[in-house]
């Protein structure tokens, strides 16, 4: 358990500096997803697989979805055709596609191994995570709502191209 802990780390610490250092931001959203990933992993090498799957549904899941689509509204064009097939190529995807491939090895060692040793956790439902969620911190729940809103309308705003309105004499 302790040595999947660390492949898993090392490859969230690894996918993160590449996060930090990619020049496209859609390579940069590749190696996120790849380090919610491993952030999962992680949890469930220490015996939290509710945390788990929450950091896969929710981050890797709708929140990646949604930076992406913001993405994609930024880079309305003609050369939009042509970045896609720059973002197809093997030099892209080769990295993220190892580091998830080391992450399912450790998956299927953790899933298929017998657990000699009992890793010490605490039941934690669902309904217990909403109540904390929705109790304490409802407003901070509420803030990062509106916050996430103003992000896309930002996004919407400044991926709007202009029209040119051109005199109808001028016009060809």
């Amino acid at each position: 358990m302790a040595l999947l802990f660390y492949i898993s780390s090392g490859v969230a610490v690894v996918s993160t500096i590449m996060v930090i250092t990619r020049y496209h931001p859609i390579h940069a959203l590749i190696y996120l997803v790849v380090s919610f990933l491993a952030i999962s992993m992680v949890f469930l090498s220490l015996g939290a697989p509710f945390a788990a799957a929450l950091e896969v549904i929710i981050y890797a899941g709708a929140i990646m979805v949604l930076f992406i689509f913001v993405v994609m509204m930024l880079n309305l064009g003609r050369e939009t055709a042509q970045q896609e097939k720059q973002w197809l190529r093997p030099a892209v995807w080769i990295g993220p596609g190892i580091l998830t491939l080391v992450l399912l090895m450790e998956m299927a060692i953790l899933l298929l191994q017998q657990s000699q040793q009992e890793v010490a956790t605490a039941v934690v439902t669902p309904r217990e995570i909403a109540v904390s969620l929705y109790g304490e911190y409802m407003i901070a729940v509420e803030l990062i709502g509106f916050l996430l809103t103003t992000g896309i309308v930002g996004a919407a705003h400044i991926g709007k191209h202009k029209k040119k309105n051109l005199h109808r004499y001028l016009q060809a």
